[in-house]
């Protein structure tokens, strides 16, 4: 028989790795699990087969919204957990998000919860998936859990839609006017900066200065390339930074129009995430901790931390909320009468339902402001280019007049 070797982990976590005699690879890993140790990688002969290849950075919202909502249908009709697991993995198009589906369905068939299984797939089960899920287990009601589960995925992914919505256009039309103004400066204004040279005389002062623009674009194309490529990545990683995210968040929620957008947005989240959770079981620490790491905005994050902190020490969560001065004061009053009433999770959706509908009002409103200031800006820089070309041209022919 062949010696396989192999690389794994036990159920504790601890790595192992050891020889195995089997008749075939699937003989071993079949002598591997039943000792529950989950296989990671198994060689035979110097020939490695990987068995948990590397995972991209995030499955597709969608794709898990449509997972969700198939899997709720399938336990609602009586399907056994793993029989939904089998047939869900056997029927997903994307090989990725097949093989976690499939290393689930395995770790349940070896004893694991179905909250412990997806928790070691973050980038496709995030820490509000599996909370509410491991809350569902407990319960008895995984069924009702994973039916709450997509249609708060649907929902966000509708509400993160309709801010691309209201980012598309501009990114689209200030990137090629970019580059048709790059195009200009770099290939037409050099002929005509030559005609003027052969004509000579002194040049209005905007023809000088679109000349010296064209010029300088010409000599260090690379360098400005390079320049706005590297300002862009070094934005990027202050970002990540705490200090950094908190500095450009809260300069983003000052900009007009756009800053109301984004804070409706946010309210919109916050009250979603926290209304699905409370609604499912999860306590409401956990709750508020997962609502703000999926906040969005460092400001709002902070201010959501400040709640939970809280709230830990036996206050409400209006009183705090309202302290942070983030959100508006209508949220945090519909959120104290939910408190009262003890009907928070209702009155946080309908908060949620609310600020979904202003969101598509505020997008709408942002759009009929954005495209006037688009036309204005296209209509500066072309006009702009074109006038300090004609301007010496104009000076010739009232010489010669």
């Amino acid at each position: 028989m062949p010696n396989f070797v192999w690389k794994g982990k036990t159920r504790a976590g601890a790595l192992q790795e050891g020889v195995l005699l089997a008749d075939s690879r699937d003989a071993a890993l079949a002598v591997l699990r039943r000792q529950n140790i989950q296989v990671t990688t198994l060689r035979e002969k110097g020939k490695e087969i990987r068995l948990l290849p590397r995972l991209p950075q995030g499955i597709d919202s969608k794709r898990v919204a449509v997972f969700t909502r198939q899997f709720s249908v399938m336990l609602d009709a009586g399907l056994p957990l793993v029989q939904c697991l089998e047939i869900l993995g056997e029927q997903e198009e994307n090989r990725r998000f097949r093989e976690i589906i499939n290393q689930v369905r395995s770790d349940v068939e070896q004893g694991s919860s179905l909250a412990d299984a997806m928790r070691k797939h973050p980038t496709a089960f995030n820490n509000l998936f599996t909370n509410m899920i491991a809350a569902g287990e407990a319960g008895g009601i995984l069924d009702i859990i994973l039916q709450r589960l997509s249609t708060y995925i649907e929902k966000v992914v509708k509400l993160n839609a309709q801010v691309k919505s209201a980012l598309v256009y501009p990114v689209t039309v200030i990137v090629i006017a970019t580059l048709v103004v790059i195009v200009i400066l770099w290939k037409v204004i050099p002929v005509f900066a030559q005609l003027f040279a052969g004509l000579g005389g002194e040049l209005p002062f905007l023809t000088r200065v679109v000349v010296a623009a064209s010029n300088f674009l010409g000599r260090y194309f690379i360098f400005v390339g390079l320049g706005i490529a590297a300002l862009y990545f070094a934005v990027r990683a202050w970002h990540k930074t705490p200090g950094g995210a908190r500095i450009i968040d809260a300069g983003l929620l000052r900009i007009p129009a756009i800053g109301m957008l984004l804070r409706k947005i946010a309210v919109a989240r916050f009250c979603r995430t926290l209304s699905t959770l409370t609604s499912s079981g999860v306590p409401i620490l956990d709750g508020l901790e997962i609502t703000a790491k999926t906040a969005g905005n460092a400001i709002i994050e902070d201010a959501v931390m400040a709640v939970r902190k809280s709230v830990e020490e036996g206050k409400t969560i209006s009183g705090p909320l309202a302290e942070t001065k983030v959100f508006p004061m209508m949220v945090v009053q519909m959120i104290n009468v939910g408190e009262q009433t003890g009907a928070l999770d209702q009155m946080l959706s309908k908060i949620a339902d609310f600020y979904e509908e202003e969101v598509d009002v505020a997008v709408a409103n942002l759009m009929k402001l954005i495209e006037p200031l688009m036309i204005l800006f296209l209509g500066t820089t072309i006009g702009t280019i074109v006038a300090a070309m004609y301007l010496p041209m104009y000076a010739i022919l009232q010489k010669i007049g």
